[in-house]
């Protein structure tokens, strides 16, 4: 791996002593470090601006300790916020951060924690980056938490959405609706083989031409909210599958074929690709500071794009690598030069 130019020699030791590399992809890499460590290092210094999207999900601000780590309140805001600057310094100039943070809840009692809005508020400041739009990842299968409030006493009903904010240092981002259009749903499909449309004025005092929406595009332009189909609220023109409950696919299989350790919380594949889809081309660099099991790495080399990965965990870094066929094995010899960027 190439180091940064000028960089003593101690300096590079120490780096390769907190970065280090896992396993290499056909297309990235995965580093096993603290994310701090890691944007900080010579190591990844080659990749300063020149990658097209961050996406990643960030350890959720919860009140109860995981197995992967959580800061709460004022302490959580701080610690995210002072990733954006050294972040932004990664982003190509038409870049793009997407991060994805869940609810939590104030200790013992029903009210809802501000903790991820802060956050994210502060995130966003703290480099002037523009919010380009906020999505909310509806997954209506999640158990009904928290327990207290929603099973047991039923004051409450079960906190079921993530937010996910897309931010850019420019309001002008390289992005592209076109990249991931849903199915038309059945009306449309109905309407566009029958070729007429009532127009007219509208209650909402909009004019709609008699052929606004005659037009076959090749598909819908999803909303913002990223729902199952087949849900109660499938009602929508235009959804995204954004379900997490798959426990057979090849990641758990093989952890629990082999005796491996498994990461607690997920990333959904499928609200990986809608970004990735959208936000980048084949070619593109993406990042994730917070990899976990890599759904981020994966997604991007099977739809042609470079990666870099970070994950604090050794044991969920390694065991990563079975999201590939074949699973990529640990770097032999010398350390090598990573992909191209």
């Amino acid at each position: 791996m190439a180091q940064a130019a000028g960089a003593p020699a101690a300096d590079q030791d120490a780096d390769r002593e907190t970065v280090r590399t896992v396993y290499d992809g056909a297309r990235g890499r995965m580093f096993q470090a603290k994310a701090e460590d890691a944007l900080a290092s010579p190591t990844l210094a080659r990749w300063l601006g020149k990658i097209q999207l961050v996406f990643t999900s960030p350890p959720f601000p919860l009140q109860r300790k995981k197995k992967y780590g959580n800061l709460c309140g004022d302490e959580y805001t701080a610690w995210l916020a002072g990733f954006a600057p050294k972040l932004k310094e990664f982003l190509t100039p038409d870049g793009s951060i997407v991060i994805e943070l869940g609810n939590g809840w104030n200790a013992n009692e029903p009210t809802v924690s501000t903790a991820a809005i802060k956050a994210l508020i502060a995130f966003q400041e703290a480099a002037g980056l523009y919010l380009c739009q906020e999505f909310i990842c509806f997954n209506p299968a999640r158990l009904p938490t928290p327990i207290e409030w929603v099973a047991v006493r039923r004051t409450r009903v079960k906190d079921a959405f993530t937010r996910v904010w897309w931010m850019s240092p420019t309001p002008h981002p390289k992005a592209d609706n076109r990249r991931v259009l849903t199915e038309y749903s059945a009306s449309m499909q109905r309407l566009l083989k029958k070729g007429t449309y009532t127009g007219g004025r509208r209650p909402s005092e909009h004019t709609i031409g008699e052929r606004s929406f005659l037009s076959d595009n090749g598909g819908a332009i999803p909303p913002n909210v990223l729902i199952p189909p087949g849900s109660e609220a499938a009602a929508l023109d235009a959804v995204l599958p954004i379900p997490n409950t798959v426990s057979g696919d090849k990641y758990h299989r093989a952890c629990r074929d082999n005796g491996l350790a498994r990461h607690p919380a997920l990333m959904p594949e499928a609200l990986v690709e809608f970004f990735v889809r959208f936000l980048t081309e084949e070619g593109d660099v993406v990042l994730d500071p917070f990899a976990g099991s890599n759904t981020t790495g994966a997604v991007a080399e099977r739809l042609g794009r470079k990666w870099v990965a970070v994950e604090a965990n050794a044991a969920y870094a390694d065991t990563s690598r079975v999201r590939f066929d074949p699973p990529h094995p640990t770097p032999a010899g010398p350390k090598r030069r990573g992909p191209k960027a």
